[in-house]
């Protein structure tokens, strides 16, 4: 069983950056990872992913040239380096994985996800 473990989440200003990171165990060896956010009355948006053999990148356009997904193989762990942010980028963070994937708009869909972290905050203030 993959569990998912997010940190990094904080208050920051407008124009600030955070890091946030996710460790997996269980052995999710293949497959892909993705970052959702969901802020208060809206529904949970997928805005990066990656390709955990390939490497490959996705990005949500309102994050794209901001945000950076990068993982570290060797200590099972993506992270999501995001920078100038906006108050709009205010939400709860999660990470989820599923272990076979395809890509584009499909890896938005939280409802393709097998695993879920338990969420991390992030608040951007002006």
């Amino acid at each position: 069983q993959v569990q998912l473990v997010e940190s990094g989440g904080g208050s920051v200003q407008v124009g600030g950056s955070l890091r946030l990171s996710c460790e997996a165990s269980g052995g999710l060896n293949n497959g892909c990872m993705g970052w959702f956010r969901q802020a208060p009355g809206k529904e949970r948006e997928g805005v990066a992913a990656i390709g955990i053999g390939s490497g490959y990148t996705y990005y949500a356009d309102s994050v794209k040239g901001r945000f950076t997904i990068s993982q570290d193989n060797a200590k099972n762990t993506v992270y999501l380096q995001m920078s100038s942010l906006k108050p709009e980028d205010t939400a709860v963070y999660y990470c989820a994985a599923v272990r076979w994937c395809y890509g584009g708009n499909w890896l938005f869909r939280s409802q393709n996800y097998n695993y879920w972290g338990q969420g991390t905050q992030v608040t951007v203030s002006s």
